[in-house]
C-alpha cells in the first residue's frame, strides 16, 4: 500500500486550488497581511497560478510548475523582493490561516506549517538588524 502524499491528503487539485485562492483572498482582505500584499502586483492571477502549480508538485502531485518553467529555483526567483523576518512571518501566518479555514487536518497542517516556515525562512534575503548611528567597529 502506497503512502498518501500531502497532495492526496489535501484532496487533490480542487482543494489545493481552493487553498491557494483562500491564501490570496486573506492577503487581499486582512490588514495584518498588508506587508505581504505590498510585495505582489495589483493583479494576483499569475501569482495564484504559480503558487498552485508549485504547491502541486511540492506536495507530491503533478509537477505543473516544472512542466511550465523547469526547476523552481525559489531563492533566485525571490531575490528581487526584499524579504525579512516580517515578510516571512506574514506569509507563513497567512498560509496557516488559509489551511485552518480550508479544514486541512491538524496533523497535516502542523507538518506543512513546519515545512512552509523552513522554505519561507530560506527565502529571506534581508537582515532585520536595526542600526542606530555609525558602527563602532573599525
Amino acid at each position: 500500500m502506497e503512502e498518501q502524499t500531502p497532495y492526496d491528503m489535501i484532496g487533490g487539485e480542487a482543494p489545493l486550488r481552493a487553498l491557494v485562492d483562500r491564501f490570496y483572498d486573506l492577503m487581499l482582505l486582512e490588514p495584518e497581511f498588508a506587508l505581504l500584499r505590498s510585495l505582489h502586483p495589483e493583479d494576483l492571477s499569475e501569482a495564484r497560478n504559480r503558487l498552485f502549480w508549485f504547491l502541486s508538485g511540492w506536495l507530491g502531485g503533478p509537477q505543473l510548475y516544472m512542466e511550465r518553467f523547469g526547476h523552481p529555483r525559489l531563492r533566485a526567483r525571490h531575490l528581487p523582493f526584499s524579504i525579512g523576518e516580517a515578510e516571512r512571518d506574514q506569509w507563513v501566518k497567512c498560509m496557516v490561516r488559509a489551511m485552518e479555514e480550508m479544514d486541512v487536518s491538524e496533523g497535516l497542517r502542523l507538518r506543512l506549517g513546519v515545512n512552509f516556515f523552513k522554505t519561507a525562512d530560506f527565502m529571506r534575503n534581508r537582515d532585520n538588524k536595526i542600526v542606530i548611528g555609525p558602527s563602532d567597529n573599525p
